[in-house]
């Protein structure tokens, strides 16, 4: 029942009101709290599959660093090993050029040795010679293969001059072959000097 207090209304509450206006507070920040906490535990989830996301990036991105990596080592390693091999099979290359006019030495005392009388020493000049080329070729040292009438090859043969072709078979043909070539492994270490016909 309300009372009045200097033309002020009072109403009395029943502790029954009371009691519900209490609960409902409580209830609120109950409400509020579990609300809060709720949003907080939102938060954190947030936060976990934010950090979750950021280290699966960062993975990848140290796994593509990685298998860059990886690949950079393996072309170096071929590459090396190329380049290793190249140099074994050329290694003797400065030898081998030097030993060349050795070479053309000996075949030019074997075509001399042939127009004398004396066989024995054509004989004995001839198996030295064998004996040397065996001995080269078994390092790896190749004639290149050039006779006249073959095409001319500016990238294999060294045409020292050109002359009038003596046959009209042999106009852009070798006519004469001044110098033999050699080769080691693939590489042409001299190129034959040839004279081609024009």
């Amino acid at each position: 029942m309300p009372l009045e207090y200097k033309n002020q209304t009072i109403v009395s509450m029943s502790e029954k009101d009371i009691t519900e206006n209490f609960d409902d507070v409580v209830n609120e920040e109950q409400t509020d709290k579990a609300s809060e906490n709720d949003s907080e535990q939102h938060d954190e989830i947030q936060d976990e599959i934010s950090l979750e996301d950021q280290l699966r990036e960062d993975l990848a991105k140290e796994k593509d660093k990685f298998l860059r990596l990886f690949a950079e080592f393996e072309n170096f390693k071929r590459r090396t090993s190329k380049e290793r091999i190249e140099l074994f099979k050329t290694a003797g290359q400065e030898i081998m050029v030097s030993m060349l006019p050795v070479l053309d030495d000996f075949d030019r005392a074997i075509k001399e040795l042939a127009k004398s009388e004396d066989k024995e020493m054509f004989k004995g000049v001839e198996l030295i010679r064998v004996k040397f080329r065996e001995t080269l070729k078994s390092k790896g040292l190749e004639e290149v293969g050039t006779k006249q009438g073959d095409p001319f090859d500016a990238e294999v043969h060294d045409a020292i001059t050109q002359i009038p072709a003596p046959k009209k078979k042999l106009k852009g043909k070798i006519v004469d072959v001044v110098e033999k070539g050699f080769k080691l492994g693939d590489r042409i270490i001299r190129h034959p000097k040839v004279v081609v016909g024009n």
